[in-house]
């Protein structure tokens, strides 16, 4: 993998909470992340999977919530997750309307694994986000399909790339390249140490209300171009958090919510056109599927204990959506506008300060 200038290389540390050994959602133990690009002539789409563990998810279920900021947004599966508090396919991201293919894509790879190991699958939820790359991509054509899914999941890895790849490769975010970024934070809670890590597939707001801690670099780009025109927080963002923190989906559900002030410190105010979804699912707690009635027993968390990943979701979003702008390299639009990255004026700023 080709080394990435990330958000802090840039001397930019965003809260005050501990990172994990990579800073990026894999730090939470057995999530893997895989992404599949396409970037040719007309065409700068892909697809993104978040592969939470490798044994059998349809066998053996996670605790799972998701949060809808605005809903503005076309995804797959979050009905059930929400009626049953569980996940039992991997989550994939796309664009906006491949949804449809990387669904059916998901249902034929648990198919298979279930086919495998003998295990009998009369309904299975798929579980598919999406932001809209039409932009910079010929979206109609809808060139992501089970081949590109199944590449996705078969180059996933612990330590994924960033920026313009996979489900990012075609995403704007604050008038700048957009992308995929992740983030982590870890916590200590009688004496058992947890880690919350957040990937976002970053295709919202705008230039003019970007910020990183109390530098309007939105507006400093703006006038760097000679532009003061106001614009809208249009787009979309999927966030995907993933922690082993033993919760409930209730627990988890509130912990989720939190994304919402990651995106407001940078300047986010989740306008008409934004569809600003949140999933997420805990390792900790499996849920198997039994054929009949039983007791189930669960592990979770006081609610005090919450405070903490309250605190490290929303700095682990803001450093994701940081880290999707400067990872992300320029790049042109369908009608020939460039889109430039973020790390373009930052520079080489080494200034230490935090966000």
């Amino acid at each position: 993998m080709r080394k990435q200038k990330r958000i802090r290389d840039y001397g930019i540390i965003v809260g005050t909470g501990k990172t994990g050994e990579r800073n990026k959602i894999s730090d939470v133990p057995g999530v893997t992340v895989g992404h599949c690009t396409i970037r040719t002539e007309g065409h700068r789409t892909g697809v993104t999977v978040i592969h939470p563990c490798e044994d059998n998810m349809f066998r053996s279920k996670l605790v799972a919530a998701s949060y809808v900021m605005n809903g503005f947004g076309k995804t797959v599966g979050l009905v059930q997750v929400d009626e049953l508090g569980t996940l039992e396919t991997p989550i994939a991201l796309t664009n906006t309307l491949n949804v449809g293919r990387v669904s059916d894509a998901l249902i034929e790879y648990m198919r298979q694994w279930c086919e495998r190991e003998n295990v009998p699958l009369r309904s299975i939820n798929p579980v598919v986000g999406e932001c809209n790359d039409a932009g910079m991509n010929r979206i109609g054509e809808r060139v992501i399909g089970l081949e590109q899914v199944m590449q996705a999941i078969h180059e996933r890895t612990p330590d994924f790339e960033e920026g313009n790849v996979g489900a990012g490769t075609g995403t704007i975010c604050h008038g700048l390249k957009g992308g995929i970024g992740s983030a982590s934070r870890v916590m200590e809670i009688g004496g058992q140490r947890y880690t919350i890590g957040v990937l976002v597939q970053s295709n919202h707001g705008c230039l003019e209300r970007l910020q990183i801690g109390p530098r309007m670099i939105g507006q400093e780009i703006l006038a760097a171009r000679g532009r003061a025109e106001k614009e809208s927080d249009q787009g979309s963002v999927m966030m995907i958090v993933a922690t082993d923190l033993p919760v409930t989906d209730r627990q988890l559900r509130r912990i989720i919510r939190r994304c919402a002030a990651g995106l407001a410190h940078l300047g986010s105010y989740f306008g008409h056109g934004s569809g600003d979804v949140m999933i997420g699912f805990s390792t900790a707690n499996r849920v198997p599927s039994p054929l009949i009635p039983c007791l189930l027993s669960c592990q979770m968390v006081s609610e005090s204990a919450l405070e903490r990943a309250f605190e490290w979701t929303a700095e682990a979003t803001e450093e994701a959506v940081l880290n999707s702008l400067v990872c992300a390299e320029e790049d042109v639009r369908l009608n020939g506008e460039h889109v430039f990255s973020l790390s373009t004026y930052l520079g080489n700023e080494q200034d230490g300060g935090k966000a």
